[in-house]
């Protein structure tokens, strides 16, 4: 009888201590490495989905510096409690301007600037709101530390053309991996320009 119930004791810890590693390990994957998100919307259209899985990079950004065409996560600017996935249009110091319904960028090595090559987005022209952040013709300069971030379907995105720029504290991370549907499984692609 008592070795039963030794035995039984043994057993009952060894259960609790691998559940505590294993949530152990997921708070820390979560916490620092990796974290799920939804796609809701469509603002990222053709490439990402209303109710599409994706798992974000939260190191990469600890290392290096958020480059044009990354699809990112972040914190709105008008509303932390909301997550936004964007793409990055514009880095710290440039300037953009929409002019015709093309994306201009200036910046150092374009000092006459140059236009955007979009070849993943099909909404094209991209315009401005009447109100918005950004206005036809007028280049903005974008803030040492901030990020101007526009959605691929432009038709159906609340982005940087409406309420202005991303701080780098608020991104959380960059796309990685898309993971659900599982017919879609797939890495996402770093876009150069």
């Amino acid at each position: 009888m008592q070795e039963s119930k030794a035995s039984f004791w043994g057993y009952f810890v060894d259960v609790i201590e691998t559940v505590v590693v294993a949530a152990a390990i997921f708070v820390i994957i979560y916490l620092f490495l990796l974290q799920p998100h939804q796609v809701k919307g469509a603002s990222m259209e053709p490439n990402f989905h209303d109710g599409e899985y994706i798992l974000t990079d939260k190191i990469t950004y600890r290392f290096s510096d958020p480059k044009r065409g990354d699809v990112i996560i972040f914190k709105s600017p008008t509303n932390t409690d909301l997550d936004f996935i964007k793409r990055i249009i514009a880095l710290p110091g440039e300037k953009i301007e929409l002019r015709d319904g093309r994306i201009m960028i200036y910046n150092k090595d374009h000092p006459d600037g140059f236009t955007l090559d979009e070849t993943y987005q099909t909404t094209k022209p991209t315009k401005t709101e009447k109100d918005g952040f950004l206005k036809e013709g007028v280049p903005t300069e974008v803030q040492t530390g901030s990020y101007i971030v526009f959605g691929d379907n432009r038709l159906e995105s609340y982005d940087s053309r409406s309420w202005g720029q991303v701080p780098k504290g608020n991104i959380i991370g960059k796309a990685w991996l898309r993971y659900w549907p599982l017919n879609k499984l797939s890495f996402v692609k770093h876009v150069n320009y």
